[in-house]
Protein backbone atom coordinates (compact mmCIF):
# COMPACT_ATOMS: atom_id res chain seq x y z
CA UNK A 1 0.00 0.00 0.00
CA UNK A 2 3.27 2.66 0.29
CA UNK A 3 3.77 2.80 -3.05
CA UNK A 4 0.11 4.07 -3.91
CA UNK A 5 0.38 6.48 -1.62
CA UNK A 6 -1.43 5.37 1.15
CA UNK A 7 0.57 4.18 4.76
CA UNK A 8 -0.57 1.74 7.48
CA UNK A 9 -1.60 3.83 10.41
CA UNK A 10 -3.73 0.89 12.49
CA UNK A 11 -5.61 -2.26 12.76
CA UNK A 12 -9.37 -2.42 14.29
CA UNK A 13 -8.95 -4.95 16.75
CA UNK A 14 -12.70 -4.21 18.71
CA UNK A 15 -15.54 -2.55 19.22
CA UNK A 16 -15.96 -0.42 21.98
CA UNK A 17 -19.38 0.19 23.68
CA UNK A 18 -23.12 0.28 21.75
CA UNK A 19 -22.27 3.68 19.41
CA UNK A 20 -20.41 1.97 17.01
CA UNK A 21 -17.06 2.98 18.13
CA UNK A 22 -14.26 0.98 17.11
CA UNK A 23 -10.79 -0.12 19.47
CA UNK A 24 -7.75 1.06 17.22
CA UNK A 25 -4.34 -0.96 17.63
CA UNK A 26 -2.55 2.16 16.29
CA UNK A 27 0.99 2.60 14.48
CA UNK A 28 1.20 5.75 14.80
CA UNK A 29 3.04 7.68 17.52
CA UNK A 30 0.16 9.76 18.38
CA UNK A 31 -3.37 10.40 18.05
CA UNK A 32 -3.26 13.48 15.86
CA UNK A 33 -3.09 11.39 12.73
CA UNK A 34 -6.48 10.24 13.31
CA UNK A 35 -7.82 13.67 12.71
CA UNK A 36 -11.10 14.67 13.16
CA UNK A 37 -12.95 15.42 9.32
CA UNK A 38 -10.36 12.99 7.72
CA UNK A 39 -10.40 9.85 5.69
CA UNK A 40 -8.98 6.51 6.37
CA UNK A 41 -9.27 3.69 4.31
CA UNK A 42 -10.41 0.61 5.75
CA UNK A 43 -9.27 -2.84 4.26
CA UNK A 44 -10.81 -6.07 5.19
CA UNK A 45 -9.34 -9.80 4.26
CA UNK A 46 -7.16 -7.81 1.90
CA UNK A 47 -9.68 -7.27 -0.09
CA UNK A 48 -12.99 -5.27 0.72
CA UNK A 49 -12.21 -1.61 0.68
CA UNK A 50 -13.94 1.55 2.05
CA UNK A 51 -13.35 4.82 2.94
CA UNK A 52 -14.43 6.26 6.28
CA UNK A 53 -14.85 9.90 7.49
CA UNK A 54 -13.48 10.43 10.99
CA UNK A 55 -15.46 11.85 13.92
CA UNK A 56 -13.46 11.70 16.36
CA UNK A 57 -10.78 9.60 17.91
CA UNK A 58 -9.02 9.64 21.25
CA UNK A 59 -6.35 7.54 23.41
CA UNK A 60 -7.90 4.48 25.56
CA UNK A 61 -4.84 2.65 27.26
CA UNK A 62 -2.48 1.25 24.87
CA UNK A 63 -4.73 1.70 21.67
CA UNK A 64 -7.19 4.38 20.29
CA UNK A 65 -11.03 4.58 20.48
CA UNK A 66 -12.19 5.80 17.00
CA UNK A 67 -15.85 6.92 15.54
CA UNK A 68 -16.44 6.68 12.03
CA UNK A 69 -19.48 8.49 10.12
CA UNK A 70 -21.75 6.34 9.36
CA UNK A 71 -20.80 3.67 11.82
CA UNK A 72 -23.70 4.37 14.49
CA UNK A 73 -23.94 1.01 15.99
CA UNK A 74 -22.15 -2.37 17.76
CA UNK A 75 -23.24 -4.55 14.37
CA UNK A 76 -22.02 -2.81 12.17
CA UNK A 77 -18.82 -1.70 13.56
CA UNK A 78 -18.21 -5.41 14.32
CA UNK A 79 -17.82 -6.11 10.76
CA UNK A 80 -15.23 -3.75 10.45
CA UNK A 81 -12.56 -5.93 12.71
CA UNK A 82 -9.67 -7.16 11.83
CA UNK A 83 -9.79 -3.97 9.15
CA UNK A 84 -6.62 -2.45 8.37
CA UNK A 85 -6.69 1.17 8.13
CA UNK A 86 -4.12 3.23 5.81
CA UNK A 87 -4.01 7.39 5.34
CA UNK A 88 -3.01 9.54 2.09
CA UNK A 89 0.77 10.46 2.69
CA UNK A 90 0.27 13.83 1.67
CA UNK A 91 -2.25 13.96 4.89
CA UNK A 92 1.43 13.71 7.25
CA UNK A 93 2.22 16.80 8.71
CA UNK A 94 5.50 18.14 6.94
CA UNK A 95 8.43 17.27 9.69
CA UNK A 96 10.99 19.82 10.59
CA UNK A 97 14.85 19.89 8.65
CA UNK A 98 16.79 16.54 9.90
CA UNK A 99 13.57 14.44 11.05
CA UNK A 100 11.86 11.57 9.49
CA UNK A 101 9.23 9.32 9.34
CA UNK A 102 9.73 5.84 10.38
CA UNK A 103 8.02 4.39 7.76
CA UNK A 104 10.81 6.34 5.24
CA UNK A 105 13.57 5.10 7.38
CA UNK A 106 12.46 1.52 7.86
CA UNK A 107 13.94 -0.80 4.92
CA UNK A 108 17.03 1.40 3.85
CA UNK A 109 20.35 -0.48 3.43
CA UNK A 110 22.76 0.74 6.23
CA UNK A 111 26.65 1.68 5.32
CA UNK A 112 30.15 2.57 7.75
CA UNK A 113 32.00 5.28 6.06
CA UNK A 114 34.11 2.66 4.68
CA UNK A 115 31.13 1.37 2.31
CA UNK A 116 31.00 -1.85 4.23
CA UNK A 117 27.65 -2.84 4.29
CA UNK A 118 25.96 -3.57 7.62
CA UNK A 119 22.19 -4.71 7.10
CA UNK A 120 18.65 -3.04 6.71
CA UNK A 121 17.01 -1.15 9.22
CA UNK A 122 14.24 -3.41 10.00
CA UNK A 123 12.43 -1.62 12.82
CA UNK A 124 13.00 1.28 14.91
CA UNK A 125 12.75 1.48 19.07
CA UNK A 126 12.06 4.40 20.52
CA UNK A 127 14.01 5.48 23.39
CA UNK A 128 13.07 9.03 24.46
CA UNK A 129 15.84 10.52 24.46
CA UNK A 130 16.35 9.02 20.46
CA UNK A 131 15.32 6.36 18.67
CA UNK A 132 17.74 3.20 17.64
CA UNK A 133 17.52 1.68 14.35
CA UNK A 134 17.43 -2.26 14.56
CA UNK A 135 19.70 -3.31 11.40
CA UNK A 136 20.14 -6.89 10.38
CA UNK A 137 21.77 -8.44 7.52
CA UNK A 138 19.64 -10.99 6.34
CA UNK A 139 22.91 -12.29 4.01
CA UNK A 140 24.38 -13.63 7.13
CA UNK A 141 23.13 -16.76 8.85
CA UNK A 142 23.98 -15.97 12.04
CA UNK A 143 20.25 -13.92 12.14
CA UNK A 144 22.35 -10.89 14.16
CA UNK A 145 21.05 -7.88 14.86
CA UNK A 146 23.09 -4.66 15.00
CA UNK A 147 21.50 -0.76 17.41
CA UNK A 148 22.10 2.00 16.15
CA UNK A 149 21.69 5.15 18.05
CA UNK A 150 20.02 7.65 15.79
CA UNK A 151 22.10 10.52 17.06
CA UNK A 152 23.66 12.79 14.87
CA UNK A 153 27.71 11.75 15.54
CA UNK A 154 26.92 7.94 14.32
CA UNK A 155 23.96 8.61 11.50
CA UNK A 156 26.08 10.86 9.53
CA UNK A 157 23.94 10.59 5.93
CA UNK A 158 20.50 9.56 5.36
CA UNK A 159 20.21 9.10 1.43
CA UNK A 160 16.44 8.44 0.07
CA UNK A 161 17.63 8.59 -3.50
CA UNK A 162 19.60 6.08 -2.97
CA UNK A 163 18.36 4.46 0.00
CA UNK A 164 20.89 3.97 2.17
CA UNK A 165 22.18 5.52 5.50
CA UNK A 166 25.73 6.00 5.91
CA UNK A 167 26.76 5.77 9.75
CA UNK A 168 29.79 6.19 11.71
CA UNK A 169 29.85 3.19 14.49
CA UNK A 170 30.73 3.72 18.38
CA UNK A 171 34.09 1.06 19.22
CA UNK A 172 32.02 -2.04 19.77
CA UNK A 173 29.73 -1.97 17.10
Amino acid sequence: MENDGFLPVGKIVGTHGLKGNLKVHSYAESVSVFKPGSLILAILAGKIEKHFAIKWAKPHGKSILLSFKGIEDRNTAETLIGAELFIERTALPELEEGVYYWVDIIGLSVFTTDNQYIGRVESIIPTGSNDVYIVKNKTKDDNTEILIPAIESVVLEIDFEHKRIRVNLPEGL
